[in-house]
């Protein structure tokens, strides 16, 4: 393709797995992660680079920009040279000088490696950390995850000896369960007719090498909650009980939890019943019947979310799944990122992390393996007139979150209010947008994607509409970019069922403002003396980041208000000190159902 068949394809559909724009004029490190994404990524036969591209936001319906290169042939040399030296073999791209709308950009063209030389990494950083791998339209560092993917010999994790397990640690009441369950499903199977050991067997739960040795998939499926505990002390699930709807809004009165171990067979059957007792449970008699039906959360859409994260949690992570119950959600975060990219959840398709734990599930009727679990749930919130649910990957803190909200939409006082809008002629979704700004503060693409079950291209035709309705208005740039409240969706509304936010006042920009008096008051007289004293030196980070912990500790601060009291601009405040700090742990966000939420802010663990 030409650069000017890309230059128009971006403006018709923003970037995607194949197509990068960069604005930078020079040969950034960037530039160098989005090569080696392309060249990693399996069957994405590679992709372009256009450079001399941005975004412009100052339009209603914001378009790419030509930004003139005024020296290509520097960009060409440094470009080559880097392809050639920094990864661990030489990359060979082809670049070339091309004019989009009488401006000299430089289109690069980057092809898929064959499978005998993936994957391509830094030299530098090594692996797993130094390769890259292309997801939806972002560059993302692969994990140990990642490298099955270009190892297709690697034996999966669940296939993992355990030294030390015999047949004495599994649990009796685990293999009557599977044997139930499977009967279930097919009497007449033929490995109900298996002793235990060769059930084990042929279930791929032992040694291959160690006939009477457990792997990791025998000792999760079966095994006792002592040798569950003895080999896997972190392998557990807690479920929290959180009043309010932000964790540990009251610090009088925090939260109470219950930590549940055991087999995975019997493991998911109580805590499904725990969640199940704990959540309201209501009737519906509709006018003129004499059946009444329940209403609330369905049970097989918390199956499908408790199934999901037990199934593809990551076993290697040390650390337990969380199920959280909110006044008006329920969260479940499992350790191990989405192998599925974000986009294409929901559609048909399946990647398993333990591909054998997966089999048992799919065996006994308890998961599918068509990659239709998600959009069941979908669909069943849907039928109980909820919120669908939402899900988030996060790739570098290694974990995936499944929110199921309690709210319902659409009831009668949210139609009335919606009478506002008639003359726009939304769609149902749409609605459903408005409704959950009015809910939230704030929506944002992948949001509503999941929400209205579309893709990228028609959530922001949608989003986009909105804005220039000004029902909403755009924030933030790029991938970040999010809506809020616009002007008309400020109109008061009829009576509602949730008090409205103040939804007329605009958030603070996203650049950085000026040191207010009403932020340094909100810190004490110590941490004050050693800003001061810091100066500009921000460049010490970890003088830097014991302030950040110092402040955070004690009350919430957005990061437009931490880079004021640096005096440094929020993005490099984000990038150098935030965002590492939310990786390891050492920061939160206020509002994690909402990463881009306008008024988003970090507190300490």
């Amino acid at each position: 393709m030409t650069a000017q068949e890309l230059f128009d394809l971006l403006n018709q559909q923003d970037e995607c797995e194949w197509i990068e724009a960069k604005r930078g004029h020079e040969s950034s490190h960037s530039v160098m992660e989005t090569v080696c994404a392309f060249a990693n990524e399996p069957n994405l036969q590679g992709g372009y680079i256009l450079l001399g591209v941005a975004e412009d936001k100052t339009t209603i319906f914001p378009q790419y920009k030509t930004i003139h290169i005024a020296d290509p042939d520097k960009f060409q040399r440094d470009f080559v040279a880097q392809c050639s030296s920094m990864f661990n073999i030489p990359i060979r791209p082809k670049v070339s000088v091309e004019k989009v709308n009488g401006q000299t950009v430089i289109k690069v063209q980057v092809d898929e490696l064959p499978q005998n030389q993936k994957p391509l990494f830094f030299k530098a950083d090594g692996l797993p950390s130094g390769a890259y791998r292309r997801i939806a339209s972002t560059d993302q560092r692969c994990t140990e995850d990642d490298m099955r993917i270009f190892y297709a010999s690697s034996v999966s994790y669940d296939q993992t000896p355990i030294k030390n397990t015999t047949f004495d640690d599994i649990d009796e009441n685990a293999i009557k369960r599977y044997r139930a369950l499977r009967e279930k499903v097919n009497p007449v199977a033929e490995e109900l007719s298996y002793s235990d050991a060769e059930l084990l067997e042929a279930l791929g739960c032992v040694s291959k090498e160690n006939k009477t040795e457990l792997n990791v998939a025998g000792l999760i499926l079966f095994g006792t909650s002592k040798a569950l505990r003895s080999h896997f002390p972190m392998l557990r699930v807690d479920y929290i009980r959180v009043p309010g709807n932000t964790w540990v809004e009251n610090p009088d009165d925090r939260f109470t939890t219950i930590d549940m171990r055991g087999s995975l067979l019997t493991l998911i059957f109580r805590l499904i019943d725990a969640i199940n007792s704990d959540l309201p449970k209501g009737f519906l008699l509709p006018e003129g019947s004499i059946q009444a039906t329940s209403v609330g959360l369905p049970t097989k859409a918390i199956r499908e979310a408790i199934v999901n994260a037990l199934m593809h949690r990551s076993y290697r992570e040390h650390r337990p799944i969380q199920v959280i119950r909110y006044d008006n959600r329920i969260e479940i975060i499992n350790p191990g990122f989405s192998l599925k990219a974000e986009d294409h959840l929901g559609e048909p398709g399946s990647e398993t992390r333990n591909p054998f734990i997966a089999a048992v599930f799919h065996e006994t009727n308890l998961a599918e393996t068509k990659g239709s679990g998600i959009r069941a749930m979908r669909k069943l919130m849907v039928q109980a007139h909820l919120a669908p649910p939402t899900f988030h990957s996060n790739r570098n803190n290694n974990e995936f979150t499944s929110r199921l909200l309690l709210h319902h939409f659409l009831d009668e006082k949210d139609l009335q209010w919606l009478d506002n809008f008639k003359s726009f002629e939304l769609t149902d979704s749409q609605k459903q947008a408005l409704i959950f700004v009015r809910e939230v503060g704030a929506i944002d693409n992948q949001t509503y994607r999941q929400m209205s079950d579309c893709d990228t291209l028609k959530a922001s035709n949608e989003l986009r509409l909105l804005k220039s309705y000004d029902i909403f208005a755009a924030k933030g740039k790029g991938k970040s970019t999010y809506y809020v409240a616009g002007k008309n969706l400020s109109t008061p509304p009829l009576e509602l069922s949730t008090p409205v936010q103040d939804l007329s006042t605009p958030p603070l920009e996203l650049s950085t403002p000026p040191l207010n008096a009403s932020v340094w008051e909100r810190i004490n007289e110590t941490t004050k003396e050693r800003i001061t004293s810091l100066g500009k030196r921000v460049n010490d980070k970890t003088v830097a980041q014991s302030i950040i912990l110092e402040i955070c500790n004690t009350a919430s601060f957005k990061a437009s208000e931490i880079a004021a009291l640096f005096q440094k601009r929020e993005d490099y405040i984000k990038r150098k000190f935030l965002s590492p700090m939310i990786a390891k742990g050492e920061l939160r966000y206020l509002h994690p159902e909402m990463i881009n939420h306008p008024e988003q802010a970090y507190i300490t663990n």
